[in-house]
């Protein structure tokens, strides 16, 4: 595999580990991940339910268990670890900003349009910047934006596509239909990529998400134009993951039936085990939210069927009857317990073997 160059971080090994949260990508997983020559990512998502004990206030609780992360994984590698911070958390600016000041190497960020990620930016700061999008064209005006607001031009760009875990950017009809495929969009993402990197005189990385798990895999979507790859179920049911042992033993006693789309309080859809919360939700049993701390911007909490973050929590602890446990469209194929060192061992073999 070609190593993944993005500015002056050099990846060895072309694999992003996604960031998954709440709490399954931190600093045990992400550091196992870059020690093995990937990037490995914290997700900065509900970091303030987690970090609780420090202070009952989401928002500080959030930036000291940000700080606390990645300081275990420094400690822990000196590969490249990153962080992902989603545009729709009502604590995104917190999250970048402390990113950037704990001296995060890139920072990954979707579930919205991230417009004004540059302007976090600080004298002197090494941070990397690469957005998620779902669309030529959303890379297109996020490219033409930083340039013209902030002089910037984006770090690298992954294109996330329909058949990831988590939050989707997709309208639900767009999921199912081949004209959004991965495959499909990719090359029209790449080509505009570029395009705009040519006119500009630099090389912006474009990484590719969502349905990728196998060495084969990569070799297919590295031949379609794609720099690096981003993978994240597959690093579930690793001993390194910050997952309870019981997230793990749902995904892998998961077959390709239990895995379904679902409509998320975020408004958004997402791909996800179908729990018994899943199932209340569909057949309108299930209670409303009893509080709302406001975690995520677009989230009607007096209206939601849940709460997202009590539910992402839930299935981090591995409680099955309360819990949602996002997973990507490969979940399926996860049957075995191992470690990081394992599986990238395993689709490096894959990989060659593709050849």
């Amino acid at each position: 595999m070609k190593a993944l160059k993005i500015g002056n971080l050099l990846a060895p090994v072309p694999i992003v580990q996604g960031g998954m949260g709440v709490g399954i990508s931190l600093a045990g997983l992400a550091s196992a991940v870059a020690d093995q020559g990937g990037i490995g990512v914290i997700s900065s998502a509900g970091l303030g339910v987690i970090y609780k004990d420090y202070s009952k206030d989401y928002r500080t609780a959030s930036i000291w268990g940000l700080k606390q992360e990645l300081k275990k994984a420094r400690e822990a590698t000196k590969g490249i670890v990153g962080v992902n911070v989603m545009v729709a958390m009502s604590n995104f600016a917190d999250m970048v900003r402390t990113a950037i000041a704990e001296k995060a190497d890139i920072i990954f960020s979707g579930a919205g349009l991230p417009l004004n990620l540059p302007s976090f930016l600080t004298k002197g700061s090494k941070t990397k910047l690469a957005p998620i999008v779902s669309s030529a064209r959303a890379a297109k005006l996020i490219c033409e934006k930083w340039l013209a607001n902030y002089k910037y031009v984006p770090d690298a760009i992954v294109v996330e596509g329909p058949k990831a875990g988590g939050h989707l950017g997709y309208k639900p009809e767009q999921i199912t239909d081949e004209h959004f495929s991965l495959e499909r969009l990719l090359p029209e993402i790449v080509s505009e990529v570029r395009r705009f990197g040519t006119a500009h005189d630099t090389h912006i990385p474009v990484i590719a998400a969502g349905g990728i798990y196998t060495g084969e895999d990569i070799y297919r979507i590295m031949e379609l134009g794609a720099d690096g790859v981003q993978m994240g179920t597959r690093f579930v049911t690793t001993e390194e993951c910050d997952a309870s042992e019981g997230y793990k033993q749902r995904l892998l006693a998961a077959k390709a039936d239990d895995i379904t789309l679902v409509k998320s309080p975020v408004g958004m859809p997402g791909r996800a085990l179908r729990s018994p919360l899943i199932r209340r939700v569909e057949d309108g049993t299930q209670p409303p939210p009893e509080r709302c701390v406001k975690c995520i911007v677009t989230c009607d909490g007096k209206n939601a069927p849940y709460c997202i973050s009590k539910a992402l929590i839930a299935a981090r602890n591995g409680d099955w009857e309360n819990g949602l446990f996002f997973c990507g469209a490969a979940g399926g194929e996860v049957n075995t317990l191992s470690t990081v060192p394992e599986q990238m061992a395993q689709i490096m073999d894959e990989w060659r073997a593709a050849q």
